[in-house]
């Protein structure tokens, strides 16, 4: 692409210092002197310029440093959705510490672990958040914290934005830290080599860290130099000032920053000189999100699955014509698959927007998007029974593959299951576990493969069919179940708002389906919009009959973690206490 606009202004501008490495705080400072005085992120009437957050990130960075954060160090973000979390990931950077993404619903035993795991050194909280973090923050050995207000800067916040909240080594408001620091953007030593850590999971077990080095990241995950995924990477890091967007795309991440879908689509942005925009410390409001998108032009929208779509596609349809949604054009799920019935639903609203799925993993990066494929149901002459051709099916790159238990590439229409893998720009492994790391990444014939645990099948034609999570896998009676697949069947009924499908122990089966439903609300109670008999028949014409839920349990609504994603400790111990005393 050529870029021919005047310096700063909204379009692209001449590419200023170029990057001499993949280093990810050096490939922004490069589009951030190409596109100085665009706005680079948004949240409600805040307004950051790439210069803007370019020279708060460089504050913060001559702040940590200060502190004794250097290579290596990690630095704790635990912190709603927020300019500063931005702020945060690309000061840590530049200084070549790593940014620990810290779920902010987490309770002291479970930051005590994290913290102790990740050997943080220093923390930047939400002012709201601190009162948990100081339960742990000094047997975790934590140096320094740096406190957000919960209110934009300069405001005041209940208990003053300078008052004590208990946290170890010196405590300092964000705002004094930047105000007092230099400017300079005298960073050295920095290379692609620098790493880069997301903490995964905590929902089935106890959160891990997975590490990369910064080049591989850039490529696996956020974009690498190619704004619309054309095909086409970068070669050289100074290349990237060149790719920045004539006319700059605008992106609004529902899910927290903390999830890693969401700081990737926002760093992926701000690399091709894109617009991130947030709405106020991540609240989900579906009004206030299609206003958002309204307001700021949103091109495109990321959710979680079905959880974040069904309110907006409800909102919609309770008030046609009330939300602007002509530049919108892309809805995207990451972390969750979209149900088809909530798609059509959508695209019935609004025809001009592509909405996929994208796939992938803390593991693996970005595989690719699809189009979630509901359960046709076949019914066979000889038995009558219900088939299925359930699954999420996508095109890959030659980068991944299906990998059988000999690690070789099954043969595309034998139906044969296997472990989806990528090689190329792969991770380093696992923090402080060695085990795992060798269980996931695998070599074979010289070539570095990580296979996350995802179970899938190949068509004839090479498309991919992703079935799910072997750890999640329900067997019953030596048959296979993806919980993911019964999930699509049940969604398609009208009764059922949202729903999550999980094995039970069973004394005859080894294990049985169990369906946890939020019903949709309705006139009558609870049992009168969704039973089990109705359910069972509604998902008989898309299942084979062993997939069926055996058993029901109505829930107020499905526990969620703050990434959207179902708490499947919740939903087992649910579903056991209520199938154990039916």
């Amino acid at each position: 692409m050529t870029m021919t606009s005047v310096p700063g202004a909204g379009g692209a501008g001449t590419p200023g210092t170029a990057a001499t490495s993949f280093n990810l705080s050096e490939l922004f400072e490069s589009v951030a002197d190409t596109v100085p005085g665009r706005d680079a992120v948004v949240m409600g009437d805040r307004r950051l310029t790439y210069a803007q957050l370019d020279d708060r990130a460089n504050r913060l960075a001559h702040h940590l440093a200060a502190q004794g954060v250097g290579e290596g160090s990690t630095v704790g973000l635990q912190l709603a959705n927020d300019p500063a979390y931005l702020e945060g990931m690309l000061a840590a950077f530049k200084l070549r510490a790593l940014p620990v993404n810290i779920n902010h619903r987490y309770v002291a035993d479970e930051l005590a672990h994290l913290y102790r795991d990740a050997g943080l050194h220093t923390l930047v909280v939400h002012q709201r958040f601190a009162a948990t973090a100081a339960e742990v923050a000094a047997a975790a050995g934590l140096r320094h914290a740096v406190v957000v207000a919960d209110d934009v800067p300069g405001g005041d916040t209940p208990g003053g934005r300078s008052a004590d909240l208990g946290l170890p080594g010196g405590q300092v408001d964000i705002e004094a830290a930047l105000g007092s620091a230099s400017p300079g953007r005298d960073f050295t030593g920095r290379s692609g080599d620098d790493r880069y850590i997301v903490y995964t999971g905590g929902t089935t077990g106890p959160p891990k860290g997975v590490l990369w080095r910064h080049e591989d990241i850039f490529f696996a995950a956020l974009g690498g130099g190619d704004p619309f995924q054309f095909g086409d990477w970068i070669t050289e890091p100074g290349q990237l000032a060149g790719r920045v967007l004539e006319s700059p795309t605008v992106s609004l991440p529902t899910p927290p920053l903390m999830h890693a879908s969401a700081h990737w689509l926002a760093l992926h942005q701000l690399f091709a000189g894109g617009r991130v925009v947030l709405t106020p410390y991540g609240r989900f409001d579906p009004a206030e999100v299609l206003d958002t998108i309204a307001r700021e032009g949103v091109t495109t929208l990321v959710v979680v699955g079905d959880a974040m779509v069904q309110p907006l596609v409800v909102e919609l349809e309770a008030h046609p014509g009330r939300y602007d949604l002509s530049n919108l054009l892309a809805v995207g799920s990451g972390g969750a698959r979209l149900s088809p019935h909530l798609t059509a639903r959508l695209t019935a609203i609004a025809p001009h927007i592509f909405v996929v799925d994208a796939f992938g993993s803390s593991e693996t990066g970005t595989l690719g998007s699809s189009s979630s494929v509901a359960a046709s149901a076949d019914t066979t002459t000889d038995a009558g029974t219900a088939t299925e051709r359930a699954g999420t099916r996508f095109t890959v790159g030659p980068q991944t593959a299906v990998l059988g238990d000999d690690l070789r590439p099954v043969a595309p229409g034998s139906g044969e299951l296997g472990r989806l893998a990528r090689t190329g720009h792969v991770p380093l492994g696992y923090h402080n576990d060695p085990v795992k790391t060798a269980a996931t990444i695998v070599e074979v014939d010289g070539a570095r493969w990580v296979l996350p645990g995802d179970l899938a099948t190949v068509d004839a034609d090479g498309t991919v069919v992703l079935l799910g999570r072997g750890s999640s896998c329900i067997n019953t009676g030596g048959e296979k179940v993806f919980p993911e697949e019964v999930e699509v069947a049940c969604t398609a009924h009208p009764g059922v708002a949202d729903v999550v499908v999980v094995g039970v122990p069973d004394d005859r089966w080894g294990e049985r389906v169990v369906a946890l439903v939020a019903p949709t609300v309705g006139d009558g109670p609870a049992h009168e919009v969704i039973d089990l008999t109705m359910l069972q028949a509604h998902c008989r014409h898309h299942l084979a009959g062993y997939k069926v839920p055996r058993e029901l349990v109505l829930v107020d609504g499905i526990r969620r973690t703050a990434a959207g994603k179902p708490d499947q400790r919740w939903a087992r111990a649910t579903a056991l206490e209520a199938t154990c005393t039916a």
